[in-house]
């Protein structure tokens, strides 16, 4: 039995988001956005960075070892431009015993050389 894959689409990790950390290219901006949501729960910062605009880029990620992810929720995903397209989420977390946070974002992304890139976020306001 396959483990369920973090991002939450009740598919197999390996036939979910699995391939894409691998190195295939991400169909589409919304399995994109996936597949960096469940990089964020695996602590994969090397795929988060070269799914990240060189433009908007840092130098490095570093993550909470007492975060845990507890779920993520796509609000919508819609297509902006020939190369273009947005993913709204939410994500919740918590650290230690605090109480839970949600991350509520529109995502920004664009397709270059026939993958797609994350360039920027806007956090929406509760």
């Amino acid at each position: 039995m396959s483990t369920p894959c973090p991002c939450g689409s009740t598919r197999p990790y390996s036939q979910c988001c699995g391939p894409w950390h691998a190195g295939a290219p991400a169909p589409d901006a919304q399995s994109l956005m996936r597949s960096r949501y469940c990089a964020f729960v695996l602590c994969n910062e090397p795929y988060l960075l070269i799914t990240w605009h060189t433009r908007t880029r840092p130098p490095a990620i570093s993550f909470n070892a007492k975060q845990k992810w507890l779920g993520l929720s796509v609000v919508d995903a819609r297509v902006t431009g020939d190369h273009c397209a947005e993913v709204e989420f939410i994500a919740r977390s918590r650290v230690s015993n605090a109480p839970a946070v949600r991350h509520h974002e529109r995502s920004r992304f664009v397709r270059e050389g026939g993958r797609w890139l994350y360039v920027d976020g806007e956090i929406i306001p509760r």
